[in-house]
């Protein structure tokens, strides 16, 4: 592939016809971060007033997205993701771009976005000017992990894999006891500020 460029991708709504290379572009680009585990054979259906975006290459390749809903002035990013070999060029940039306009245009006032502790995801909010407005912690019982403080109803075996929020005063003590423990950032964007 020829040194990726966002200048050579067409940023353009999402259509229908989009869903496989959709679901493609966000399996490949989450399946080596910490979200790994919510990828997904379809895409998401969105609200009615959801920004949808794709950014597509010669040869109408889906190399990027960009979801998200929108309710009255507040906005959130439901997916943002760059196919890998397209990443750190500029796509997600140019979605972004390209959404508030839009956004802007409808009196959206305020973007947020939730993302774990992937660096350059983390940069790339703040970048692009989102500043990180709360934290709280993604926590999974999995393998290895020991599933006693967890009960279940009658008839039900222990807990196999389990997916719970915890408060970031506690990140130690559960650091300590499950292997899997993410600081989730809210990050918010401020639209009326120019």
């Amino acid at each position: 592939m020829p040194h990726a460029d966002a200048a050579l991708v067409t940023i353009r709504d999402y259509r229908e016809s989009d869903a496989d290379g959709w679901v493609t572009c966000r399996v490949l680009s989450f399946v080596q971060t910490q979200y790994y585990d919510d990828v997904k054979p379809s895409r998401t259906r969105l609200p009615d007033g959801a920004i949808e975006l794709v950014a597509v290459a010669d040869g109408g390749r889906i190399v990027g997205i960009l979801d998200i809903e929108v309710d009255g002035a507040e906005a959130t990013i439901d997916s943002v993701a760059v196919r890998p070999g397209w990443q750190h060029a500029g796509v997600a940039t140019r979605l972004l771009s390209h959404a508030l306009v839009v956004l802007e245009g409808r009196g959206v006032r305020t973007l947020d976005a939730w993302t774990r502790e992937d660096a350059a995801a983390n940069r790339w909010y703040q970048r692009n000017g989102f500043a990180e407005t709360t934290r709280y912690l993604h926590v999974y019982l999995g393998d290895g992990d020991d599933p006693s403080d967890f009960t279940t109803p009658d008839g039900l075996s222990s807990p196999v894999t389990v997916f719970v929020h915890g408060r970031i005063e506690d990140e130690a003590d559960l650091r300590a006891r499950y292997r899997r423990v993410y600081v989730c950032r809210r990050y918010a964007r401020d639209l009326t500020v120019r």
